[in-house]
Formats: C-alpha cells, structure tokens, sequence
C-alpha cells in the first residue's frame, strides 16, 4: 500500500468523543440561533410596550393643581400622610361626541360647569376611605384665581354656586375653591367628561344599578324597569346626569345616586378580575388616558399606576360615602344651598383630621409635635403687632367687636377696616411671608384653626376677615374633634358594601 493511497476507514461507535462533540456543536448553534431570535423578539415587544406607554402618556390632559397656596401636607405620627383627590365631572359640550350625549349646540364654547365634585380621602394607613360629595347649587366664595397657562386674572365671586367655579380657569379654581371652603389640602384631580363617562363604563363592562320603581326621565332620556340592571355606555351617563326622575327631582339627591354608582363600580372592579386580566387592563387604561383630565402631578402612566397601587387595598366596607350637611339658603331658598352651620364645619373637621367616617376604625394618630423654636424666636411682642379687622360675615359690627378683643388682649396695633369688599363663609387670616409670626401670634390667641391662616402676596400687613363662619364671640368657635363614625346626623351617608336601590321619583315613574 502506497503512502497517497486512502486508508481504510474505521466505524466510529455512536457514544463516542467525536460524535458527542458535533452533537455539541449543532446544539450549541440552534441555541445561539433561538437567543437571537429571543432577543430580537424581547426587543421588538420591549419597543412595542415602551411606544404603547408613550401613545398611553400623549392620551393624558393635565394643567395645575390649583391656583392658590394651600399650604403644606401634615403626616401622621409614623410619618405617613392621607391622600385627597378631587374628583370633577365636567358639563363640556365642546365635541360633537359630547354634544351627541347631551345639551344644547348653543352651550358650545361657553362655561363649563363642575356638575359633579366629590372628594376621595384615603387615610394615611390607607385601611379606610371617604367619598365627600358638595351639591353642585352650594352657594359658595370663589376665590380669586389666575390661570397659570394664559395669565388671566379670575376676580373672586362672592356668593356664587360651587359648579361656577370650574369656569374661572380651570380644574385648579375648583381645587382652590374647595381648599378654601373645607381647609382639606388637595393633593389631585381627576376631571371626566360625558364622552369619557361612556368609554370607561364600557371599559369595564358596565356596573350594576338598582331602581324602586319605572323611571323615565325626560331630560337625561334614563329609561328603567323597576329592579337590577348594568348600565354601559350612554345609559351609564344617563344614570349619573338623572336628577328629575329620582328622589326629590333635586341635585341633592342626585349626588346619592352618584355614590351608589361609584360604589358598585368599586365592587364590580374587585369582584370581576378586572385588575388581574391583562385585556380588560389595557382597555380600561386606553379608555381612562383618553377620558381623564389630570393634574401635572398625574401626568404620565406610571404616576397613575403608582396611585392606584395605594388604592388596591381599599375595601368597600371601609369606604364610607357622604353628602356635605346643607341648609336652604336665605337669599334663594327654593333653589340655593349653603353649608349647615356647624354640621358642614365638623364633617371638613373629620377629613382634614383624617377621622375615619365609619365607626371599624380608630381615630387617627397625631402627628408628632414640631420642636418648640419658642425660645429661640420668641417671635413679635403683641403690642409691635399691626393688623386689619375687616367684616365678611353680613353681621353689622363684627370688626369693632373683634378689633376691640385683640385690643384687649394686647394687640394695641389692630385697625377696624369696616366690611370686607365681599361677604365670605369661612374666617380668614392673610399676612405676607414678613409677618408670619405675628400672624401666628394672631391666630393662636383667637383659636383660629390652622386652615384660616393664608400666606398673601395681595396684602402688606395680616387681615383678619370674620366669615359668616363665626357670627358671635371674640375667640373663633372650636369645633370639637369627633370619633370615628361619628358623622352628623344631617350628612346623608352609605357604606361602600351596601347595594342601595335609588328611589324613583312619582312624577317620573310609568
């Protein structure tokens, strides 16, 4: 055999070495091939989440969280703090979609009105809640407002129903407004109008209502059998508009209607998977960006999902939903509304003291007590004090009188400036940044509750203006803090557990 003649080949066994390691080979190739083929995908669906988050995102409308100071937030003993949002339902017919739900063409373009306001306290624990409704006819002060976006100038509206308030600028006037007449600081707002009412109601597949009779309401077209129905769509905004087809044909009681809506709401979410099915979520989050008007703090959806992670714990039994304490107001009883007097004052008392409404929870922890400055900044003497009484309350002689007391008690420096340019229903104190102490001073020897102190660029010495809020004495009336659950009689209030039928109005029913 020559030295270039092939050699014969040998049977290599299955199991052995070469054959292991082209096995090997081929192995580790298909494997490179599926982590690129991997990674490609895990790209394009990485890009494809990132691009649906930003389509998400450019869905979201959102402006400034209020047009005036509200001071700052207070924590709990454990450092925690409550959470208020303000809920709004905007009147807007600016669309041809909103203009197909409902209203006249000629409201195109004119003021818009907040036809629903409803405060949601979360506790700062977050184990309890509150669903705080003011009838939109509440006579109200409208405070003066700036909008931040075109500079113009909102005079401020003594008087004036609460709903008017959304057309001096925006969601942040009727943020401002609240804050002014409650003391509750607002941390955000949600605005919804009629078509984004429809679109969320479809989202989650409707919500279960509950009527005591036949309803048919010539003006928000509801139509109703007696009994149990889930509302969708237009029938959803037809349910939350109807104020003549049920109970007394007023707002007052159109606002009960609202709860139980937005309490059935909150069960069916919890009760149907809604939050753990990944189709229902991305079509409530569509829905939700398109519809909603935020403020700046709420203006991506990562600040969204971020807020409802604080929300998922929330039980319906432990939210307590309530309608503010009213009375007829003397001007225009037979269409108006004003706070009850001291019924209102200890429900806002409640929240800002984030007391739960329902009587399962314990009155909330104090927050722990500032270190005392007192002797190092003793602060100005009462006597080096210059200060403005004026009168708001529409009581002939409540600034000499409470000009005379501070008098007394060594303010030497008060001035009677006579009436207020207009009537307001809460007490104020406005001093500018230099004369913060003595306005402290101020405060502290007339009881005044911290919400009625209110830092001003519009004034050069503290003003002290009586509200209609405190008619009678020369120390500020101390509304006492009350239990959990103890609600005044007068607030019309449900439990979020409870499934409530509205009753119909006779005049409406078929």
């Amino acid at each position: 055999m020559t030295t270039d003649q092939a050699k014969p080949r040998r049977d290599v066994p299955a199991g052995s070495a070469p054959s292991r390691r082209r096995a090997r080979r081929r192995s580790r190739g298909r494997l490179k091939r599926l982590a690129v083929t991997c990674g490609v995908l895990l790209v394009l669906c990485g890009a494809g989440a990132w691009s649906y988050v930003q389509y998400l995102n450019s869905n979201i409308k959102h402006g400034a969280l209020s047009f005036g100071n509200q001071g700052v937030t207070h924590n709990d003993a454990a450092g925690r703090s409550a959470l208020n949002i303000l809920m709004i339902g905007s009147d807007s017919r600016d669309t041809a979609a909103d203009l197909r739900l409902g209203g006249a063409r000629g409201s195109v373009g004119g003021p818009v009105h907040a036809d629903v306001e409803m405060l949601l306290h979360v506790s700062a624990d977050r184990s309890n809640a509150s669903l705080l409704s003011i009838p939109r006819d509440t006579m109200v002060d409208i405070p003066a407002c700036t909008d931040p976006k075109t500079g113009k100038v909102y005079p401020e509206s003594p008087h004036e129903q609460i709903t008017d308030s959304l057309a001096h600028g925006g969601p942040g006037c009727t943020v401002y407004t609240w804050h002014q007449l409650t003391g509750i600081h607002i941390d955000h707002y949600m605005m919804v109008d009629f078509g984004g009412v429809v679109s969320m109601a479809d989202a989650i597949g409707g919500v279960p209502v509950c009527t005591t009779g036949n309803v048919a309401d010539p003006y928000s077209h509801l139509r109703l059998t007696a009994g149990k129905h889930v509302v969708k769509g237009v029938q959803a905004l037809e349910w939350l508009r109807t104020r003549h087809g049920f109970g007394d044909g007023s707002d007052l009681y159109r606002t009960q209607t609202q709860h139980m809506y937005l309490t059935s709401m909150l069960r069916r979410l919890r009760s149907a998977g809604t939050m753990t099915d990944p189709g229902k979520i991305l079509s409530l989050a569509d829905a939700a960006t398109k519809a909603l008007t935020v403020d700046d703090g709420l203006d991506t959806v990562g600040k969204l999902v971020g807020l409802a992670d604080q929300l998922k714990n929330l039980q319906p039994e432990r939210l307590t939903t309530v309608t503010m304490p009213y009375a007829a107001d003397p001007e225009n009883p037979k269409a108006w509304v004003i706070p009850m007097p001291e019924d209102a004052q200890q429900l806002f008392s409640m929240v800002r003291g984030d007391i739960p409404l329902d009587p399962h929870g314990r009155p909330a922890a104090k927050a722990a007590a500032a270190p005392s400055t007192a002797a190092a900044d003793p602060g100005p003497s009462r006597a080096g004090v210059r200060l403005t009484v004026q009168n708001g309350s529409g009581i002939s002689g409540r600034a000499a009188a409470l000009t005379y007391a501070l008098r007394t008690l060594g303010f030497t420096g008060t001035r009677n400036g006579l009436n207020a340019p207009a009537r307001q229903s809460a007490t104020t104190l406005s001093y500018p940044d230099s004369a913060a102490a003595a306005a402290q001073s101020v405060a502290t020897a007339l009881h005044l509750p911290e919400a009625a102190l209110r830092p001003s660029a519009d004034v050069t010495l503290p003003t002290l203006v009586v509200g209609t809020d405190w008619p009678v004495g020369s120390v500020y009336p101390t509304v006492v803090t009350p239990s959990a659950g103890a609600v005044p009689t007068s607030a019309k209030q449900q439990s979020g557990n409870d499934s409530v039928c509205a009753k119909v109005n006779p005049v409406y029913s078929w």
